[in-house]
């Protein structure tokens, strides 16, 4: 008999599962697998106990998406993984995302391949920027904590005071004066 499975996530201890684990019980999921994770971790223990758990006409439910995943390409492996066990997916926030019905499932894989392709377009188009801005000689990275007092420091340091000492004024790293004075 098909079941419906609860999937919910936080990622502190300080969260709490409660509201999530309410919402899931109230959508008729009959066992909820529970995890205090952050979603950039790939070792999802719970997340891959239910997948390995579901069977023919089952359904993974969440209650947002981004409970479950944390790209496009996590929801398309995962959306894949539940495929292929054929069970469903559904979640109550997103109600696009919900893979039991074939218009529904078509909904959801062009709005993937779309969202897909819109992060390709941005990397395509950042590395472009920084590519033209250092061709222009533009340093990249963050500017020196000393910015308005950099002529300062490097005639201190041409005239004799030490490094550590001008840092130790300024309360930065050594490292810094060593870098601005190269």
């Amino acid at each position: 008999m098909p079941q419906i499975y609860g999937y919910a996530r936080v990622r502190t201890d300080g969260q709490t599962l409660d509201a999530q684990v309410a919402q899931l019980k109230a959508a008729d999921a009959e066992q909820v697998f529970k995890e205090t994770v952050s979603g950039a971790r790939r070792e999802l223990a719970q997340l891959q106990k239910l997948l390995d758990r579901l069977g023919p006409e089952d359904v993974l439910l969440v209650t947002r998406l981004d409970r479950l995943m944390r790209s496009t390409r996590d929801l398309m492996n995962i959306l894949g993984t539940v495929t292929e066990n054929g069970a469903a997916f559904r979640s109550l926030a997103d109600t696009w995302a919900d893979t039991t019905t074939p218009h529904r499932r078509l909904i959801l894989t062009v709005l993937g391949g779309f969202a897909e392709f819109e992060r390709e377009l941005i990397r395509t188009r950042t590395g472009e920027g920084r590519a033209r801005a250092k061709a222009a000689g533009k340093k990249m990275g963050r500017a020196f904590k000393l910015t308005p007092y950099q002529q300062e420091a490097k005639e201190r340091r041409e005239a004799g005071e030490t490094i550590t000492a001008i840092a130790r004024s300024y309360n930065v790293h050594h490292a810094t004066i060593s870098r601005l004075c190269a």
